[in-house]
């Protein structure tokens, strides 16, 4: 733990202003646009909340990529790592970390083709029909429990995109997203952006959750989500994913043209 022990000592755990020589605070993600990705602007949306955390004190943020179970072991175990970003609370993680408070909100329902709509009321009713998931994540506690107990037939891929293709070639019914990732894909994907009249998202929401950095289960863990947590007490989190998605926009419409 030496590289996070001395921005620990450097930054006061974020109490006192922080050496320019402070060394980042080092974190595992994965590639989950726009939340997280090496070839977005800051690491993507979730990236700039927590650089502007960091920058309260003269720090900054180093993301690193990796497959979300790999990035999960990589920032909950690894020493040279602060932890891992962005992730859902769950029971089962919140005995494995100390979470942060919320740093931004997810809307996670279903992608469907407009031509065969999926009606439902409660996860009950989706148990005749197969899911596309993504291998690791968290879709909330209720939908997790039910996959779990066998009450729901999902076929796991490693990413949304090809969940998306498989819902286009009519291999699942329907595909659990957060509903700006499917945003995000359908605008910059040309594959994705070709068939987007042919996908519509549900207006029932599977899940609202609140994505956190997960710091590790240690003392000095403890320490760092503490002084993470009050530094975004004074962060308008709001205004930074605002106006990160205005960019993004621009930046897709232009590319478009």
């Amino acid at each position: 733990m030496k590289c996070i022990a001395s921005l620990l000592l450097a930054c006061g755990a974020f109490a006192q202003p922080a050496y320019a020589e402070a060394p980042a605070l080092r974190l595992a993600s994965l590639e989950w646009l726009p939340y997280a990705g090496p070839g977005l602007p800051d690491g993507g949306m979730s990236g700039a909340v927590a650089k502007a955390v960091a920058a309260r004190f003269g720090h900054a943020i180093k993301m690193e990529y990796y497959p979300w179970k790999r990035a999960m072991q990589v920032g909950g175990n690894d020493p040279g790592f602060a932890g891992y970003f962005p992730a859902y609370h769950t029971s089962e993680r919140a005995r494995q970390c100390h979470f942060s408070a919320p740093m931004g909100q997810s809307t996670v329902g279903l992608a469907m083709l407009t031509a065969a709509p999926v009606t439902w009321r409660s996860l009950d009713d989706l148990a005749g029909v197969t899911l596309g998931v993504v291998l690791g994540y968290s879709n909330g506690e209720a939908f997790d429990d039910m996959v779990r107990d066998g009450k729901l037939s999902v076929d796991a891929s490693v990413n949304d995109t090809i969940n998306l293709k498989k819902l286009l070639a009519g291999r699942v019914g329907a595909v659990v997203i957060d509903k700006a990732v499917l945003r995000y894909l359908l605008a910059s994907d040309p594959a994705l952006n070709k068939e987007r009249a042919r996908l519509a998202f549900g207006a029932r929401a599977v899940a609202q959750l609140n994505v956190h950095v997960c710091f590790q289960r240690t003392p000095l863990g403890l320490k760092m989500k503490q002084a993470y947590d009050a530094a975004l007490l004074q962060t308008d989190i709001a205004g930074i994913e605002n106006a990160y998605f205005e960019q993004l926009d621009r930046s897709l419409n232009a590319t478009r043209r």
